[in-house]
């Protein structure tokens, strides 16, 4: 019989919003976002692979700060960043992707003492190579979608 291996890690979900859009983010309330590309710093140290699959679900109840988001008709995930890691890194990856891209204050991170958990970004290349440098910074191997999805 084999076991199953659950994979912990943190992750960065980039997140292309196509209009300015005004969101109603639980009780946080409507927030107004511009359009452009937005990395929300999350991490799973129960699954990790069951939780990206539920962020690429369109079919899940509002719970989280980021299904707001994603609930959006404006929005798409467009690449998944992650490290497979047993530590939570989450706050301090934020904190090295929040020096490159301007934060959404207070989304996503009601668990900790950070300002942000979601960062904007103009474009996706940049958001992208901001989320593998801070992941290699913290000595995690970046992997990026693709990695989880051919896996399988």
């Amino acid at each position: 019989m084999t076991k199953k291996i659950i994979l912990k890690g943190t992750y960065c979900i980039i997140i292309q919003l196509k209009d300015d859009t005004v969101i109603e983010v639980g009780k946080k309330g409507p927030i107004n976002f511009k359009m452009g590309y937005y990395v929300y710093v999350g991490s799973a140290l129960n699954s990790l692979e069951t939780r990206l699959k539920r962020h690429l679900s369109n079919n899940k109840k509002l719970f989280w700060h980021v299904d707001y988001l994603l609930n959006s008709s404006n929005a798409e995930i467009k690449e998944i960043v992650f490290a497979v890691n047993e530590n939570k890194w989450e706050c301090m990856l934020a904190s090295k992707i929040s020096c490159h891209g301007t934060e959404i204050h207070g989304f996503g991170c009601s668990d900790c003492k950070c300002d942000s958990h979601l960062f904007r970004f103009d474009e996706i290349e940049v958001s992208i190579k901001t989320c593998r440098d801070a992941f290699k910074t913290l000595e995690l191997e970046p992997k990026m979608l693709d990695d989880l999805i051919n896996k399988n």
